[in-house]
């Protein structure tokens, strides 16, 4: 049996027997470092990245990379949206518009990445990747980390980018603080409610997720940002599930108490604001996003059947979507 087909957890079981939505932490967790004892360093051209411009997580990275000027720095591909048995799928533009193959491994599913990596790997095959093509591993699967990376460990290879910093050390451990909240009650909070599989797991987590969204709102009704009045990364981290809100979770995620067009009106305002920063349009793709989620997960949705909607906190130039 080859690593390619070698059988794995069910990838599409998302809640535990108590019908709970627990994410599995990631596994590989290394780091690039200037360090010349480094396993990882700073180089051009070595490492790629794997994302799918469905995944709120792996939007963080290709929009760090993009901000921080990396896109001739380090590579990319971008996968299919649609997620089967055999995990994410590497097509090309011809079959589906906006993917991007893997021109490093050559690979067809995303999974093959894992198993070369670790040929004894047994968890789920996630975006993103970072990719390291010198030693032929993968270097970090955890978005949180992929963007701490991308923030300052090439800012050789572009000078002019190297006063740009998303995780400044005097604002440090408030962007920790909210991020912790962030994560746990929004970015994760939607997928709790929306993977939940009993009433009691849907209740618990639908009640603090639009308290979370409360609090953003106050937050945002005084200040720019999140954060000290500067675009962070704890901007960026919202963000990524921010504009997927309205057109996938208020439906597909039965999260529907309120919605960001009616109901936030100062989270909206900062949404159109950081989607008017150059290059941030760019990493958003409206038909991949609503797509993967609507056509995905047929637990929720078993006809696959993609409401016309895309919300109102962009305008998704590939589609010539308007709000």
């Amino acid at each position: 049996m080859t690593t390619a087909t070698k059988p794995s957890s069910n990838i599409l079981n998302w809640a535990s027997k108590d019908g709970e939505f627990r994410r599995n932490p990631s596994v590989f967790r290394n780091t690039i470092s200037k360090d010349p004892d480094a396993i990882f360093t700073p180089e051009k051209d070595r490492y790629h990245l794997y994302i799918s411009w469905a995944c709120p997580w792996a939007h963080r990275t290709v929009i760090v990379r993009a901000l921080k000027g990396l896109d001739n720095i380090i590579g990319l591909s971008v996968v299919d949206y649609f997620l089967g048995e055999n995990g994410w799928k590497f097509s090309t533009p011809e079959e589906t518009p906006g993917s991007i193959p893997d021109t490093v491994n050559n690979a067809q599913y995303l999974r093959e990445l894992y198993f070369k990596a670790n040929p004894d790997y047994d968890g789920r095959f996630t975006v993103p990747v970072l990719w390291d093509k010198k030693l032929q591993t993968i270097v970090n699967n955890e978005s949180s980390e992929i963007i701490r990376i991308f923030n300052d460990a090439f800012d050789d290879f572009v000078p002019e980018k190297k006063d740009i910093t998303f995780y400044p050390k005097h604002l440090a451990n408030e962007i920790d603080s909210v991020n912790d909240w962030v994560y746990d009650k929004i970015n994760n909070g939607v997928y709790k409610c929306g993977f939940a599989a009993t009433q009691d797991a849907y209740m618990n987590h639908i009640g603090p997720l639009f308290k979370a969204l409360d609090d953003v709102e106050a937050i945002l009704s005084k200040n720019q940002f999140l954060v000290g009045n500067t675009l962070t990364e704890a901007d960026i981290r919202l963000w990524t599930t921010v504009i997927r809100f309205d057109p996938v979770y208020h439906t597909h995620f039965k999260t529907n108490l309120k919605s960001i067009k009616y109901d936030y009106p100062n989270i909206l305002r900062w949404a159109r604001q950081i989607y008017k920063i150059p290059k941030i349009a760019d990493t958003v793709n409206m038909t991949h996003i609503k797509n993967h989620y609507y056509q995905s997960h047929k637990q929720i949705n078993p006809h696959g059947i993609v409401p016309v909607y895309n919300g109102p906190e962009t305008v998704d130039m590939r589609t010539k979507i308007s709000i």
